[in-house]
């Protein structure tokens, strides 16, 4: 079913672009390389079980988890451009 001048499947295709950019943009902060054994932002050690678990591992549990209260939520994409959308 078509909404006004949209054509079928426009909704879907921005929910589908939208989780795309969101999935793009996870894989994009990723950690890459080999593990560091202490912490770069603290020092601390990096247990062996977290650097095996995330291979590329650069902070400890405690640093991420301030570098990501830090980045928060993410507000995304105003794919639709009506008011309503824009105001949230």
């Amino acid at each position: 079913m078509a909404g006004g001048w949209s054509r079928d499947g426009a909704v879907q295709d921005q929910i589908d672009s939208t989780v795309d950019d969101a999935v793009r943009r996870a894989r994009s902060q990723l950690p890459v390389g080999e593990s560091l054994h202490h912490c770069e932002e603290c020092d601390a050690e990096i247990p062996e079980g977290r650097r095996q678990a995330v291979k590329g591992v650069r902070l400890c549990v405690v640093c991420q988890g301030k570098r990501d209260a830090e980045q928060g939520g993410h507000a995304g994409y105003n794919r639709r451009g009506s008011k309503d959308s824009q105001l949230r």
